[in-house]
């Protein structure tokens, strides 16, 4: 019975099953590296935000430089593994995560490199992060982003009219408001006054221009209940797509062929390029 099971059972190369560990949650093996990965990743954001902190840099900063260098090698190994499993590799590099897994390392190098301080830059990892939707098997999560994603892609032409008449609004009330007030209030020119006109309409109200006139104060009052208004219709419109839209069950599974990821449970096939899942 185990021999006809063997012969049934294609035996994976090392490539293969470097792939299934790489890249795929559903084994005990794959979740364990991913989770690993994840918590490297998170104690490596740790340690740039520790060196940010100028007493912890001056008092830590060798064994700083150590653990960032250490997380580097890490990732860099992580990244060139990905690319030797990978059955299409440069799908792999020019995809999201191959994009972001080459951008967490690039810093590192650059300041041995260029001797310049790019390690802001490598905040990106935290990006990396995403991962978790998939790890953890968080495929409901997945299935909301995508259908708030289809919804409002769906909702394009409603959202795009909505700002366009923003745009109108906030060109005409900067006008008047120019012309109202004029240079002596701080509202020098058009663009200055379009300024004003947007940090009211949005109710942020930084209070570093402001109306003197009564004319000018009606017309920012009338602004500011325009912007409480508007406030509410990119969700109404977004929140009615959404309740049109029935979102699929996603599974964890990457496309050896195109490296995507969001495909429905019961797929056999990649909806994006058509290859076997």
């Amino acid at each position: 019975m185990s021999a006809s099971k063997s012969k049934e059972l294609p035996t994976l190369d090392w490539r293969e099953r470097l792939y299934v560990i790489i890249f795929e949650a559903d084994t005990p093996n794959g979740k364990l590296f991913d989770v690993v990965l994840l918590v490297v990743i998170l104690l490596s954001v740790l340690v740039m935000m520790l060196e940010s902190v100028e007493s912890v840099r001056i008092e830590y900063e060798s064994q700083l430089k150590g653990a960032e260098w250490f997380f580097t090698l890490l990732f860099t190994v992580e990244y060139v593994l990905r690319i030797v499993c990978a059955k299409r590799p440069w799908r792999y590099v020019f995809s999201f995560y191959g994009i972001v897994d080459f951008l967490a390392i690039v810093p590192t190098y650059l300041t041995f490199i260029l001797f310049a301080e790019t390690q802001p830059i490598a905040v990106v990892r935290a990006l990396r992060l995403l991962r978790a939707f998939r790890i953890f098997k968080m495929a409901h999560m997945l299935s909301e982003a995508s259908a708030l994603r289809a919804a409002i892609w769906t909702a394009r032409a409603k959202i795009s009219v909505f700002l366009a008449f923003i745009l109108i609004a906030v060109v005409i009330v900067g006008s008047a408001m120019h012309v109202i007030e004029g240079p002596q209030n701080g509202f020098t020119s058009i663009p200055q006054s379009m300024y004003w006109a947007i940090v009211t309409m949005t109710t942020v109200g930084y209070g570093d221009i402001a109306p003197e006139s009564a004319a000018g104060k009606a017309l920012a009052a009338l602004m500011m209940i325009m912007g409480y208004s508007f406030i509410i219709v990119p969700t109404g419109i977004v929140s009615a797509e959404l309740a049109q839209s029935g979102a699929k069950r996603l599974s964890t599974q990457v496309c050896p062929e195109c490296m995507k990821e969001g495909h429905d449970a019961d797929a056999a096939h990649c909806k994006f390029c058509g290859g076997r899942l």
